[in-house]
């Protein structure tokens, strides 16, 4: 589908240079001499590289669909993680790097959103909030009351999240898998 440069939103994937991008942020410049612009800030899909264009209202771009199939995880076999379809309940095997530092949030049958292009995965989406056990976490030393101060905790799966004073181990937490932060107490 083609669109107008001045019609690329932050989120819109298009196709530019022959490669797949995902625009970052747009910003709409209108210059008292000249056309007006919209100065768009572009990340590569496949390496992650970032590029500015300019992109005037005249120029078409190809915007382009991803299909998003929901994939539930199954295992890890060495480097790999492997997923299944949950409608054809195909396997999909997606390299931990592809995965990022959030494969250490994936839980046995949790549904993950992967993003295909040309059935080709091109991202994978987690649940924003995962619920995990504290392994350990530093006792609390009296008289620190005064500030709202963080301690660290160690999770199941190993990661470290500052959480609030009174959170003790054993207990278990909700945890934002975005920026790996504590949100509240498991009911």
């Amino acid at each position: 589908m083609k669109i107008n440069g001045n019609e690329i939103r932050p989120g819109n994937v298009i196709e530019h240079n022959g490669g797949l991008w995902v625009a970052v942020k747009t910003n709409a410049v209108k210059p008292g001499k000249g056309g007006a612009y919209n100065q768009v800030e572009l990340k590569n899909l496949i390496d992650g590289t970032k590029l500015n264009e300019r992109f005037r209202a005249a120029e078409t771009v190809e915007k382009v669909r991803l299909e998003q199939k929901d994939f539930s995880y199954l295992y890890e076999q060495g480097d790999a993680l492997v997923f299944m379809d949950t409608e054809t309940y195909e396997q999909l095997e997606l390299q931990k790097d592809f995965v990022g530092d959030r494969a250490a949030f994936l839980q046995d049958g949790m549904t993950v959103t992967v993003e295909l292009y040309q059935e080709k995965p091109i991202g994978i989406s987690l649940p924003d909030q995962v619920t995990l056990q504290v392994v350990e976490a530093d006792p609390v030393v009296k008289g620190q009351t005064a500030a709202s101060s963080y301690k660290p905790a160690v999770m199941e799966n190993g990661i470290r999240v500052m959480v609030p004073p009174f959170v003790t181990s054993g207990e278990k937490i909700v945890v934002d898998t975005n920026d790996i932060t504590y949100i509240r107490r498991a009911d």
